[in-house]
């Protein structure tokens, strides 16, 4: 599907890039052809400025010749008078077929083709005159110019088609990315369904058997619960996911107190961290607001809490900030424990991921850490991983 669409933008891109190329050289073109044309017209009629009074050609005093020009009069009495010295003509019938070809065009101005000559009509009494001009540099420049387009026009073929794959392939890689992501959320989402369900199908069919007895129907039926439950947390965090990717997290934008929230969602952690024989020493600075999403911000601190509190050592003494940053604010979880590779602190935040290679159901699914991303992203943030000294320190990044 998505090299299917990465040709049609190749397509569709080409073609809007080859005829917009087409244009330019066109207008190129034209308007060279047209500059010459009145260049020329403008000399023809600086030419029976110069020449022409009646009676017959005749330079006017303090006038410089016009280059490239001649002129061919016709007196009442038919004869033919011709003036500029480059193209003083003095056969008769010449002048005359010129004159007829001229006649016959039917415009005051024109060109004749078979001569390379141009010609514009004057006014010269009861006589009849035309000015001519040599135009044979100029049909050899426009034919230059329209064999230049031509090549330009080849050559831009060529080029607007490699640059249209590389359009194609700059547009596409959100899609791309987006279309990979969503098929390994898919597999990943299956793998970690596929062992709770083969769990609860194993301990349903052991329970249905006649001779179980009670003590191991108890026991198969308590399995059966806690991978229940182990399924609904993962599909309840599946569910969030989605939300969030779905950019409902603006939905809720509103001014948020931070430091209240903050402060609001640490309680409910305290006993939590007491039960697990660890402290939790929380720093926020009051005052300070941010514009987002209330449940989305709790449910980011939430998150980095009940990291702090799993994965850190016995005894730990984690700590929580929030301070004032430049135009924002940052907020950091502080917890003594195993440290993080760099790679580590970088595929911590992938969907699925967790440190533990046996990827235990431990009611850790590697969601929350990719969710707690998601909604800083949607919230223009930052949110990183450092671990140095024996501390692994989660950071985020927001604008007031």
């Amino acid at each position: 599907m998505i090299k299917r669409l990465r040709w049609k933008l190749v397509g569709i891109t080409a073609v809007l890039l080859t005829v917009l190329l087409g244009l330019i050289l066109g207008f190129v073109y034209y308007s060279t052809g047209a500059s010459l044309r009145d260049g020329s017209l403008e000399r023809l009629e600086e030419m029976g400025m110069q020449y022409i009074r009646p009676g017959g050609p005749h330079k006017r005093p303090g006038q410089g010749k016009v280059d490239g020009c001649f002129l061919i009069q016709v007196q009442p009495d038919g004869t033919f008078l011709a003036a500029g010295q480059e193209y003083l003509i003095t056969d008769s019938q010449q002048l005359e077929e010129i004159i007829e070809e001229a006649q016959a065009d039917g415009q005051r101005s024109g060109v004749l083709e078979d001569r390379q000559l141009r010609y514009i009509e004057l006014d010269d009494g009861p006589g009849v005159a035309y000015a001519f001009m040599d135009i044979s540099s100029e049909l050899h420049t426009l034919s230059g110019l329209a064999t230049t387009c031509v090549i330009i026009f080849l050559v831009g073929v060529v080029m607007s088609f490699f640059i249209s794959v590389f359009l194609a392939r700059w547009a596409t890689r959100p899609v791309e990315q987006a279309w990979d992501q969503q098929r390994q959320f898919v597999a990943d989402a299956s793998h970690e369904l596929k062992t709770p369900l083969t769990v609860i199908l194993t301990n349903a069919e052991l329970l249905a058997q006649e001779d179980t007895g009670e003590q191991d129907r108890a026991r198969f039926a308590s399995s059966i619960l806690v991978m229940s439950r182990q399924m609904r947390g993962l599909v309840e965090e599946l569910l969030d996911q989605a939300r969030v990717d779905n950019d409902a997290v603006r939905a809720e934008w509103t001014s948020v107190d931070l430091s209240k929230l903050v402060s609001d969602a640490v309680l409910p952690f305290e006993p939590v961290y007491f039960e697990a024989g660890k402290s939790l020493d929380s720093q926020i600075q009051p005052g300070i607001r941010v514009t987002g999403s209330p449940r989305h911000l709790r449910q980011v601190v939430e998150i980095l809490l009940d990291n702090g509190c799993k994965y850190s050592s016995p005894d730990a003494a984690v700590v929580l900030r929030l301070e004032r940053y430049h135009r924002g604010c940052m907020i950091s979880v502080t917890s003594p424990g195993t440290a993080l590779t760099q790679q580590q602190c970088v595929d911590i935040f992938k969907r699925f991921y967790r440190v533990d290679s046996a990827r235990k159901m431990d009611r850790s699914y590697g969601l929350g850490l990719s969710i707690a991303k998601s909604i800083v992203e949607q919230h223009k943030g930052r949110i990183w991983a450092q671990s140095q000294l024996g501390e692994n320190t989660f950071f985020v990044q927001l604008s007031s």
